[in-house]
């Protein structure tokens, strides 16, 4: 299924958001648990046209709404066959992460993840892999997350179902240090006994 995103050929994708909450959009995931309900217990997936498919409800249209306020809407909708229905709605994200990474691959994402949470998902990076930054990658758009501290949560870099993060590789000198620095001791130590004779 082909993600559906709006990107710009200039701007780099937007790394925070406004709302406290990322709407829902097309290739999300909605996992919907009603306590003492196993049958109406579903996940179920936001189509390109931002409809999802509900036991007993049928279509909804749920473009743009939040976690908190889809959860309002299906007590609400779910009232007319429940009495007092008690519902959790978790949304999960589909993003590729590669690049450097041990496995590589697509993963459902929990908004309340940090990006190195996600990370994890795919393994980490490898030995080569920078553990610094991460790339954001959205159509054409680019832009670098900083992992150092990273606390920020998946939610809060507001990403869409259908972004990629990358991990690069770290550069020649980062990944050599020690071999650098062995070098750098050897070729000392033969100056100073070269000096000395």
């Amino acid at each position: 299924m082909a993600p559906v995103v709006a990107v710009s050929q200039t701007k780099p994708p937007s790394t925070s958001s406004a709302s406290p909450e990322s709407g829902l959009g097309p290739g999300d995931f909605i996992v919907i648990k009603i306590w003492r309900e196993p049958d109406l217990s579903d996940t179920v997936t936001v189509d390109n046209g931002g409809v999802a498919v509900f036991p007993k409800l049928g279509q909804v249209e749920v473009t743009g709404i939040g976690p908190d306020s889809l959860e309002r809407l299906l007590v609400s909708q779910y009232a007319r066959y429940l009495q007092n229905p008690s519902i959790r709605v978790t949304v999960l994200r589909r993003i590729t992460i590669w690049g450097a990474v041990v496995k590589p691959g697509t993963y459902p994402v929990d908004l309340t993840m940090t990006i190195t949470d996600a990370l994890a998902l795919a393994g980490g990076p490898t030995p080569n892999g920078k553990t610094s930054e991460v790339e954001l990658r959205r159509g054409s758009r680019r832009a670098f997350i900083d992992l150092s501290g990273d606390t920020q949560k998946v939610r809060d870099i507001s990403l869409h179902s259908g972004d990629q993060l990358f991990v690069p590789e770290r550069g020649w000198a980062s990944r050599n240090a020690p071999l650098i620095v062995t070098f750098v001791a050897a070729a000392a130590s033969l100056a100073w006994l070269v000096g000395t004779n």
